[in-house]
């Protein structure tokens, strides 16, 4: 039997209230834990919308700290070089509002920042988001509306974690499964194009 969730009160009858200290975790400013945690994170999700309400995720990472503060109101992502689809810019172009969560390797809890963007391409603070003397080619510049953080049930759940659960031959390599986007390639050259060795030497 399915059975539709339409309304908030039928949302609420189903999962209930959030309690005070979850419901007023909210703020519209960095503390110095959050600070802190975006120092110590290597990896974050960014979503975007564009004008037609079409979602996109794009994962970013560099070394921890990655992500600039320019000040307890304002952050900084860097973009690197890569297949030039730029799917999320161009989302943010149409439609400034951005959600994001930053992830620590090992912790379950996250750190969620929600904020409207703009695109930098160049600002006094690049060349301290440069990488191996690379500065990015881009910028994504986040005014801070609402951060908290997010509990860990969903990697424990998962147990994401737990490299004995790990099972990364379950699916196809990568490059199998780009076989379907560049099939003039034979399985020597993508395995090779994709080898992490190679992959390493284009990152920046």
């Amino acid at each position: 039997m399915r059975r539709h969730v339409t309304t908030l009160e039928d949302l609420r009858a189903v999962v209930g209230h959030p309690t005070p200290p979850a419901a007023n975790k909210v703020k519209d400013r960095l503390s110095d834990a959050q600070r802190d945690w975006l120092a110590h994170s290597p990896l974050g999700f960014v979503a975007t919308t564009d004008a037609d309400g079409r979602l996109d995720v794009s994962p970013k990472g560099d070394p921890p700290g990655f992500v600039h503060v320019l000040d307890d109101t304002t952050i900084a992502i860097p973009e690197r070089p890569g297949n030039k689809r730029v799917d999320g810019f161009v989302n943010v172009l149409q439609r400034p509002r951005v959600g994001t969560v930053f992830l620590i390797p090992g912790r379950g809890d996250t750190l969620r920042i929600n904020g409207t963007a703009r695109i930098m391409a160049d600002a006094d603070y690049f060349d301290a988001m440069a990488v191996g003397g690379k500065r990015p080619i881009l910028a994504l510049e986040i005014d801070v509306d609402e951060v908290f953080f997010h509990c860990a049930k969903a990697f424990l759940r998962s147990d994401a974690w737990k490299p004995e659960t790990w099972d990364p031959t379950a699916v196809p390599s990568v490059a199998k499964l780009a076989k379907a986007i560049k099939p003039d390639l034979s399985d020597q050259q993508l395995d090779e194009y994709y080898a992490e060795e190679n992959m390493r030497k284009i990152l920046y």
